[in-house]
């Protein structure tokens, strides 16, 4: 039996506006497995979140459109009806980002929210649910969970917030989590309590979860593999340790190479030159040609295809034979 719990083909997004196509996503592909933790990373502005929301298909139409393949549990999310979508989302898969106050209506008790939940979903009386939103909470950590329940979101701290949000979140026991950037609005401390909670949920629940981050630091702790993004397409897809030890792509050896590192010259950070292209307006061919340093004829010219140049690890990317390690490496 197949372990593959989603499977996104050729997923394009494209906004519609004032006679301009702006392509969010251009034909992106990826699988994530039942039970696995995959990363998308990239700069703010390649297509990330976009991604995500066009997973549980929230991008508003019009200017939005959605074109491909999104099999979840065998299923193509892209045929079902709008009303049987709002099946899916929450009880099958989840998504918390990355301002959890902005999740939360400030009007209404922690309680509250993750009771509407249950009981639209799994129909349960008030009493059942608010026993199962307790335990829920007491799962994620939070104290004393059913004095908790009373608290409005201003009298809870961003880290209790946020685990708040993913109680809401898995307290249907989805099987999909999406996780869009859910520890950049948190200090370093709550940061790592936040990840360390998903890896034991993962364990717990059972659960696949697609985190969303440009901190590859969040990576090299949580994912199992990696997916790198820029200008809305794949251009790496490998093993997190793949990715970290051999990464073939010139934008991913750029972005591990501007990472701070211990024992190294903390005043003399790598970068990489120019910015992320609009989506609106991007550059023939490679859409990192501008800012590459192995730019070739080639990458200004034609768009590269993604290949598989080892088992489980594919690149977009021309020069992937001819040493880029090394030659950007010596730059």
């Amino acid at each position: 039996m197949s372990n593959r719990l989603l499977e996104v083909i050729d997923l394009k997004t494209y906004f519609y506006l004032d006679g301009l196509t702006i392509k969010a996503v251009d034909g992106v592909s990826f699988e994530l497995n039942k039970g696995e933790i995959l990363g998308l990373v990239g700069e703010s502005g390649c297509g990330k979140s976009v991604t995500a929301l066009s997973i549980i298909r929230l991008i508003q139409s019009p200017p939005g459109r959605i074109y491909g393949k999104i099999n979840f549990n065998r299923t193509d999310l892209m045929e079902l009806k709008e009303k049987e979508m709002c099946r899916v989302r929450g009880r099958q898969i989840s998504i918390i980002f990355q301002e959890p106050r902005a999740s939360l209506n400030p009007l209404f008790t922690i309680g509250d929210q993750i009771l509407e939940a249950i009981i639209i979903h799994q129909h349960l009386s008030k009493g059942e649910a608010l026993e199962k939103a307790i335990q829920m909470l007491g799962k994620v950590g939070l104290p004393d969970p059913a004095n908790r329940m009373k608290d409005y979101p201003h009298q809870l701290s961003g880290g209790m917030c946020q685990r708040a949000i993913i109680a809401m979140a898995l307290v249907l026991h989805p099987s999909l989590l999406i996780a869009d950037e859910p520890t950049t609005a948190l200090d370093v401390t709550i940061q790592a309590q936040i990840l360390w909670l998903l890896r034991d949920l993962r364990t717990e629940f059972d659960l696949s979860v697609l985190l969303i981050t440009h901190d590859l630091g969040v990576v090299a702790e949580t994912c199992d593999r990696v997916a790198v993004m820029y200008a809305g397409k794949i251009i790496e897809y490998a093993s997190t340790l793949e990715i970290f030890e051999n990464p073939r792509h010139p934008y991913t050896q750029c972005i591990l190479q501007s990472m701070p590192r211990l024992g190294l010259d903390s005043k003399r950070l790598t970068t990489i030159k120019g910015v992320v292209p609009n989506l609106g307006n991007l550059p023939g061919g490679c859409g990192f040609h501008p800012r590459c340093p192995l730019t070739s004829d080639s990458c200004r010219d034609q768009i590269p295809k993604i290949r598989e140049i080892l088992s489980g690890h594919w690149v977009r990317c021309f020069n992937t034979d001819n040493g880029s390690k090394q030659s950007i490496a010596g730059r």
